[in-house]
């Protein structure tokens, strides 16, 4: 089974330069990327080995990384 690839890069094509450029001046966006990258690895690795989780708390990793995802979205569309 193929997996989706969920990094930012891959997820907002469009706006990668936005997402280098806040990674250096943004304190918060540089948490709130490495928040998402940490979860984010956290879940592939889950489903790519099969790990020992349940499914609730594989949904609260998925939750917590499309909680992250939005608030890292909502700096990339403002002005």
């Amino acid at each position: 089974m193929q997996l989706l690839n969920h990094d930012l890069a891959h997820e907002y094509p469009q706006l990668v330069g936005k997402i280098r450029s806040l990674k250096l001046s943004s304190v918060r966006f540089q948490h709130l990327f490495e928040a998402y990258d940490e979860v984010n690895h956290a879940v592939t690795q889950l489903e790519q080995d099969g790990g020992a989780i349940s499914d609730v708390a594989m949904e609260d990793l998925k939750k917590k990384r499309l909680k992250i995802k939005d608030d890292i979205y909502q700096m990339l569309i403002a002005p």
